[in-house]
């Protein structure tokens, strides 16, 4: 019965695009991604290897698009060559994609048509291309009801609240010629950039993710996506056992509880026979969890490994835990999961955030990392920008993991780690929504982006992906043009960062984590509150978690990097409130007072939204219409939110310190009052869906 629906909505849908998008398909609503128009190119392609599903889509895209001479592919097996890394070579005008697997080839095939896109496809030449993560999530927060937490795109892509899935990818969409090009751009963009799986479900997970249904439904999508080398995963529910199997307990070590995760993973099996393996949060913000039951995450992690472990499935097992056991929540992490290294079986391997806190738009690498040295670890950073403007912001978060990268690779051994890790993962929480460009904000496709070209290659730079991308979007503009599109993507984050937390400050959020709240002291969990972040009173500003007079935060660090941290007068700035707490008049590394400092970033946030506003509106006419529109709105609501923050903080910091405003800080529009009622709208501004579009048309 499932199977006729999906089919039945499928084909509904699909007639239903195909009208709508014939009716007006000049227009350009941003859903093509990156992956741009096709043409009737009508290459010569041939594959010296066994046709599969995979390779005719390799061969499809080639066709349809390569405007170049004949492309062979071919798949040859090289010692030491990773299954889907490839080889790209151009020589007299003849291209040959060599790969150990189909996968690769298709890897190939789209990266041959980006380089033919950003015109450096010209010539002899050699590309060889070599993931360093061999597992590139997704995680997917959507719930079977339709909605996405932290989803600021829409609804969900994959459930509604029938419970069938939807057609993620079956819309068909129109070459150049109008002529329809049957292809899945959901899939077709993650192929693209290399990212090789999909958690389809929220971390929060419904125990009905794995009742027979639902396991019926994702097979569906397993099928769909498995073609262009993407598996599926999915997030469970501790207590699947007690709500689904109507067991007395969920205790990991219950000899029925044990036997019921064995048959579930069998019963899965059979659907899927490539599933990729559970995503778990337990014993988190009021998860269930093995705890629950005096056990550790060792044993909780390890009933679920055993199970999958026979079908070569893993256990991704989050370390966001903020059990409120030590008063400082930033060395949570490593408090409850270093003791444990090396209990975990060989397929658990622990998923850190990127920061110790929470996905804040500045923070030091979490102090898990390089802390494990038996047990894998995979970073996970959150592409949709849920402390970062949400949709609203422009904020291009390349510069972040570049960053991150830098700081954990010299100071945590990350790429030894995870070379030497059976399992080499990364994982990113998805920006995609059923609005109509998938991503809420145009330019936010950026971080999808991103995510995948770093997840393949972490060395390559922000500025390097954002030029790709840009080229890739916008491949019409002239070259000041793409100048100021990449400048406005590299300035953004830093920009966000300083109107909203510079200097180290962190988690200033009202309850929306959108809006200001550093004055926010309501009766709950300190560890939730500004004021706990920024200990600001009369005398000072600042968290102290150094080990001579604070949390000791710093000792979880190695000395090279701890120790710089530790001392207040190395304690580089971006980082100064976050190990330090100090007076209002301390002098920081630019020579400025911490006040005076603070008043500086806060302006120059506010300065580079405006900057950022103009640059775009330099490029009407060069961009469609209403994508140029649609940013237009959010770099408007972006500066009018920096500006509410500008004014927030620090007229707040000022009723604490009564230190006078320096003068080159604009005069407050608002008052504190009218700061602390006013709730910044979130969802001011919201792209139409494809649903909503294609009813217009």
């Amino acid at each position: 019965m499932n199977e006729m629906m999906f089919s039945l909505r499928k084909s509904v849908l699909t007639a239903l695009v195909v009208c709508c998008l014939a009716a007006n398909c000049h227009a350009d609503d941003g859903s093509r991604l990156w992956l741009g128009k096709t043409g009737a190119a009508n290459a010569q392609i041939t594959l010296t290897a066994k046709s599969t599903a995979t390779t005719d889509i390799a061969r499809r895209e080639l066709a349809s698009a390569w405007n170049g001479g004949p492309v062979s592919m071919t798949v040859k097996k090289v010692k030491g060559m990773k299954r889907d890394a490839y080889t790209i070579r151009i020589k007299d005008g003849k291209v040959a994609i060599t790969s150990p697997s189909d996968i690769g080839l298709l890897y190939g095939a789209y990266r041959l048509l980006q380089l033919q896109t950003m015109n450096a496809a010209g010539g002899d030449m050699e590309v060889k291309e070599s993931p360093f993560h061999d597992i590139r999530l997704l995680n997917h927060w959507d719930n079977l009801d339709g909605n996405s937490e932290r989803g600021y795109a829409g609804k969900s892509i994959f459930w509604n609240v029938s419970g069938f899935p939807k057609t993620i990818g079956s819309n068909e969409v129109k070459d150049i010629n109008n002529n329809p090009l049957n292809n899945d751009t959901y899939a077709r963009a993650c192929a693209s950039i290399g990212i090789n799986g999909a958690v389809l479900n929220n971390v929060n997970a419904s125990p009905k993710m794995l009742t027979t249904e639902v396991l019926q439904m994702a097979k569906q999508y397993a099928d769909v996506l498995r073609p262009y080398g993407i598996r599926v995963y999915l997030a469970v529910n501790f207590s699947s056992p007690v709500v689904v199997g109507g067991l007395a307990t969920a205790d990991p070590m219950d000899k029925d509880v044990q036997r019921w995760w064995k048959e579930k993973a069998k019963e899965i099996y059979g659907l899927i026979p490539d599933f990729g393996g559970f995503l778990v949060k337990a014993n988190s913000e009021g998860q269930p969890g093995p705890m629950d039951y005096g056990r550790t995450h060792a044993d909780g992690a390890n009933l679920l490994a055993g199970a999958l472990r026979p079908y070569g499935g893993i256990v991704m097992w989050r370390a966001f835990i903020n059990n409120p056991t030590d008063p400082d929540r930033a060395k949570q992490a490593r408090l409850e999961f270093e003791h444990l290294d090396g209990k975990f079986l060989d397929n658990v391997i622990i998923q850190v955030k990127n920061g110790p806190i929470d996905f804040q738009p500045r923070e030091p690498f979490n102090a898990l990392f390089g802390a494990l040295h038996q047990t894998a670890e995979m970073p996970e950073f959150q592409i949709t920008q849920e402390y970062l403007g949400q949709a609203n912001h422009l904020a291009y978060l390349g510069t972040m993991w570049e960053e991150f990268f830098s700081e954990v690779t010299q100071y945590a051994d990350y790429k030894a780690n995870q070379l030497k890790a059976k399992y080499n993962a990364i994982a990113g929480v998805a920006n995609t929504g059923t609005d109509a460009n998938w991503t809420g904000h145009p330019l936010a496709q950026s971080n999808w982006y991103a995510f995948g070209r770093m997840a393949w290659n972490p060395d390559l730079d922000a500025k390097t992906i954002a030029n790709e991308w840009v080229s890739l979007t916008f491949p019409s503009l002239s070259g000041k043009q793409h100048d100021t599109v990449v400048s406005m993507l590299m300035r953004s984050r830093e920009a966000v960062v300083d109107y909203e937390m510079p200097i180290g400050l962190t988690h200033q959020f009202g309850n929306s984590h959108y809006a200001p709240g550093a004055w926010d002291n309501r009766p709950i969990r300190r560890d939730w509150l500004p004021v706990f972040y920024n200990q600001a009173d009369a005398d000072g500003i600042g968290f102290d978690r150094t080990k001579a007079t604070g949390t000791d935060n710093t000792s979880q660090y190695v000395p090279a990097f701890g120790g710089v941290m530790e001392d207040v007068k190395t304690c580089p700035d971006k980082y100064l409130l976050w190990f330090h707490h100090v007076s209002w008049n301390h002098k920081c590394q630019t020579g400025r007072s911490v006040w005076e400092e603070l008043c500086y970033r806060y302006q120059n946030g506010l300065n580079e939204a405006r900057q950022m506003q103009r640059q775009w509106n330099s490029l009407e006419g060069a961009i469609d219409q209403d994508i140029f529109r649609d940013v237009q709105t959010r770099l408007m609501t972006q500066t009018r939110d920096a500006e509410w923050w500008k004014d927030g903080i620090l007229l707040y910091f000022q009723s604490l310190n009564k230190m006078a405003f320096p003068d080159f800080l604009e005069p407050p529009v608002h008052t504190l009052d009218e700061c602390k009622k006013n709730r910044v709208h979130v969802g001011l501004y919201r792209s139409p869906t494809r649903e909503e579009l294609n009813r217009e048309r």
